[in-house]
């Protein structure tokens, strides 16, 4: 039987067993069934790190019922989904906006799941928007000893628990956070001058309620804006940058059929805060991803450390995307303690030339404190990573106390969380 891969082929699972649990009493038999490192949720397959990896079972929970229902409070209000942890955002975001309620933070791709964008950190764009993780108001997982925990927003330990990398157990529902439904135009601005960027990148990702520029690390880049209609946002009429005429997609030279509406065209939350249509192929389909997370302050000294190594990158490089991410308090997540600039690049799949261009921006980056996206390509040093983390040993005690027999850890969670 052949080897199973991730979405983008990067990475070759150390199994061929894969297992979709039908109910969560199958989850948790599958569970107390497992030896050490016998055991890993899978998601749907879009992280390019070896963070879903294992030698054991690999474990899909898209065929778990479809649980997607409106929490309501004494009050007759909607404060909350209860969703399926396997269930993906495309899935998910159409029912909710039945309600008349949105998620406020989505993702580039429709296609990844809620379990799997909350473990690793998954984020939006915005200056007011965070992680996925940070609008999670209660998980329930099966543990290591195969019984189901439910731990809420208030609890000691939340915090440690959503963004868990998967190594605390199965994640089979989310109660998440929801806002009225709401409606957004997306344009799209070429040509800014990389100058103008750097200088009022602050402003600049404030241009709408989620902003995204693309820039192939040349003189000129383009802003994504996705404006929430009836809101004013500041204008970009002075920095050189110029309406795009036609729909664009984030690589030149790709088409656009497969990106969400641009040119001003009205749409839900769900069909315009993503890049790309969910009834489409995501992204170019043949790439590999990396990304690193700065203090908000630090984001133009960032650009400007990578625009120095750019001829280094640019054999190998689609394209860097820079976004905004507000703050959260998950133990774990890239934004954790502060407003952050997100420098996110896709490269050519090409494993050998990456591994050697992500060590030139790591080397760019780390003197400014970067934390790794856990679920892109990165290479930093497991101590430099747990010392950019306050509670990094804190998650270390709830690795031993959800999962004390080790059933969740692989190699990626062994080299960073036990080295010895």
């Amino acid at each position: 039987m052949s080897r199973l891969t991730n979405w983008g082929g990067n990475v070759v699972f150390g199994t061929s067993r894969k297992v979709t649990p039908a109910s969560v009493g199958e989850v948790e038999g599958i569970v107390r069934a497992a030896g050490p490192r016998g055991v890993r949720v899978a998601g749907r397959g879009h992280s390019f790190s070896r963070v879903g990896d294992t030698q054991g079972l690999l474990v899909s929970l898209q065929n778990l019922p479809s649980v997607c229902e409106p929490v309501v409070a004494a009050t007759g209000a909607v404060t909350g989904a209860r969703v399926g942890g396997g269930l993906t955002f495309g899935q998910v975001c159409p029912l909710v906006d039945a309600w008349g309620y949105a998620l406020p933070v989505l993702g580039s791709l429709p296609h990844i799941s809620l379990g799997g964008a909350c473990a690793t950190g998954t984020h939006g764009s915005g200056w007011n928007n965070s992680t996925v993780g940070a609008g999670v108001q209660e998980v329930v997982l099966v543990a290591g000893d195969g019984r189901l925990r439910r731990v809420g927003r208030g609890d000691e330990q939340f915090d440690g628990v959503v963004v868990s990398l998967g190594a605390l157990g199965a994640t089979v529902e989310l109660v998440v956070q929801v806002v009225e439904s709401f409606d957004v135009e997306q344009f799209v601005f070429e040509r800014l001058p990389f100058p103008v960027l750097v200088e009022r990148l602050g402003e600049v990702l404030g241009a709408g309620y989620s902003v995204s520029v693309f820039w192939p690390l040349g003189p000129l880049a383009d802003v994504w804006v996705k404006r929430r209609v009836g809101d004013r946002w500041w204008d970009l009429s002075g920095t050189g940058a110029i309406p795009a005429r036609a729909d664009r997609h984030p690589v030149a030279g790709q088409s656009a059929v497969n990106c969400t509406p641009q040119l001003g065209a009205r749409g839900r939350w769900f069909e315009r805060l993503p890049h790309f249509r969910a009834g489409f192929a995501p992204a170019t389909g043949h790439e590999i991803q990396s990304e690193y997370l700065v203090a908000a302050d630090d984001g133009g000294q960032a650009l400007e450390a990578v625009a120095r190594i750019g001829a280094d990158l640019a054999p190998v490089l689609l394209t860097v995307e820079v976004r905004s991410v507000a703050e959260d308090r998950c133990w774990l997540s890239p934004a954790f303690g502060q407003d952050s600039v997100a420098v996110h690049f896709t490269w050519l799949p090409d494993p050998v030339a990456v591994e050697a261009a992500v060590g030139r921006v790591e080397d760019a980056l780390g003197p400014l404190g970067a934390r790794p996206h856990w679920g892109k390509v990165f290479h930093m040093n497991p101590a430099t990573v747990a010392s950019l983390y306050p509670r990094w040993d804190d998650f270390r005690g709830l690795l031993d106390e959800y999962d004390p027999q080790g059933k969740f850890r692989n190699a990626m969670i062994d080299q960073f969380f036990f080295p010895d």
